[in-house]
């Protein structure tokens, strides 16, 4: 059910389950809302030490999204920066209106194709095996930048004591114990060793950073001219594949209904990133959308409710709160927080969105049998042949593959589906090819009967 259409039932709904998860299991909660941190810290710092955004507007703005994200939809559904835009702003150095037209733009498009059903309509003829492929992509993208970004430049015994390859195997041993206890609020101690050695790192004098109040953006056309030729084109496909597509799809695989609420639709979340920028980048604020990677990291740390993020969503604001009178001061904390502790936490956030492909011929979405209430019993689902399921494996690795080739969910996206209606054309040939064979031998037994009949008449003519 959308919370567009039916939003009072739904926020009753998503109110008792925020609550009753969050009495359940605190400590999970809490630690899942840091599972996304990984993927935030690192870009947000890189943008503000840019001038590209403003802290402030960020953390406000970032933060009342987390809180209204939880309280609507009632799942951990993440808050994160548009990475293309990002990584364009960084490598450009983009002024604070070039970056806000680049997400006013997207937003503009994604709201557009919400109000129009087009995302649903997208949603709805997207074939699963690609939809999976675009998840098992960007985990294992996840994975890579982990590695590339923040392992791979660490030595053995530097840069310093408390930011090495010593540091992230020590994390990824920490990780294994939570498979004996999962309930360990893994990612909150390993954020919190993490705040602890950035105060203490020899680098954590105070950092230039200009602009501690929030402006109010005019962007020129020029500047959205920039924005749409550099980083809105290759953020906007990302948006609506990975960001609203595959969140929702991987939002019902991981925590479907019941016992959570209903997964919110492609619809709701595209009214949702189109509500966050067309408000928050006017003031400065980064550009952000959801998306299925920081989803999974907050699940795979424990988090099963809006709670986790209304939880985070309040510590950003009054972070945002304090960054009036200190930004240098929380950008160099967060700027200084070993880069070995958050790859191993972007890396385990990556596996856990890539571990979703293995239900591509089990559970997936559209191999579950629904009650009438449209339901899923979590047990009932289409049995496939070998064909069928060799075919959707088949696809949703074509999917990856592409991806990670060029880098680009657009390429895998169109190479998925060309694979998908290759082995369907196929198909139909093979039927077509069975039916023409059919006809003949019709054709073929009438022609001998009627042969048998005549010459059966001739007899009785000459006898």
């Amino acid at each position: 059910m959308s919370f567009v259409t039916n939003p009072i039932p739904r926020l009753r709904r998503t109110y008792r389950h925020n609550v009753e998860t969050l009495k359940s299991q605190p400590l999970a909660e809490l630690s899942g809302s840091l599972g996304d941190l990984g993927t935030l810290l690192p870009l947000m710092t890189a943008l503000v030490l840019t001038n590209s955004i403003s802290l402030p507007s960020t953390l406000l703005f970032t933060g009342a999204a987390n809180v209204l994200t939880g309280v609507a939809f009632g799942i951990p559904l993440p808050v994160q920066p548009m990475k293309a835009i990002a990584a364009v702003a960084i490598a450009r150095k983009f002024t604070l209106e070039e970056n806000a037209a680049a997400g006013l733009v997207v937003a503009g498009l994604v709201g557009v194709f919400s109000v129009a059903g087009l995302l649903n309509w997208a949603n709805r003829v997207t074939p699963i095996p690609v939809v999976k492929g675009i998840q098992v992509g960007a985990g294992i993208s996840l994975c890579l930048s982990a590695g590339s970004k923040m392992l791979v430049p660490l030595s053995w015994t530097g840069p310093w004591w408390g930011d090495n390859l010593l540091c992230a195997i020590a994390a990824v041993v920490f990780l294994l114990c939570t498979f004996a206890y999962p309930k360990m609020p893994y990612a909150m101690v390993v954020f919190t060793i993490g705040i602890v050695l950035s105060l203490l790192s020899p680098n954590s004098g105070h950092t230039a950073v200009s602009g501690s109040a929030i402006p109010i953006l005019h962007p020129s056309g020029a500047d959205f001219w920039k924005a749409i030729t550099t980083a809105s084109l290759g953020q906007l496909p990302l948006t609506i594949l990975n960001s609203v597509i595959a969140a929702s799809a991987l939002a019902s695989d991981l925590l479907p209904s019941p016992p959570y609420p209903a997964a919110p639709t492609v619809t709701d979340l595209g009214i949702s990133v189109a509500a966050i920028n067309l408000i928050g980048c006017w003031f400065g604020a980064m550009p952000a959308c959801h998306g299925s990677g920081g989803l999974a990291g907050q699940f795979r740390f424990g988090a099963r409710s809006g709670s986790s993020i209304i939880f985070l969503g309040s510590i950003k604001f009054v972070l945002g709160l304090i960054a009036f009178w200190k930004s240098e001061v929380i950008v160099n904390v967060l700027s200084n927080i070993p880069k070995s502790l958050l790859g191993v936490l972007v890396l385990a956030a990556g596996v856990e969105l890539a571990k979703v492909g293995e239900s591509i011929n089990t559970d997936a979405r559209d191999l579950r049998v629904l009650d009438r209430d449209l339901s899923w019993d979590g047990k009932r689902v289409k049995e496939l042949d070998e064909r069928e399921k060799k075919e959707r494996w088949m696809v949703m690795l074509v999917t990856i593959a592409a991806l990670l080739t060029f880098s680009n969910d657009a390429v895998g996206f169109v190479t998925g589906l060309a694979w998908h209606w290759g082995f369907k054309g196929a198909r139909a040939v093979e039927k077509w090819g069975e039916a023409r064979a059919a006809f003949l031998r019709t054709v073929e037994h009438t022609r001998e009967e009627g042969t048998g009949l005549l010459s059966h008449e001739d007899s009785d003519s000459v006898a």
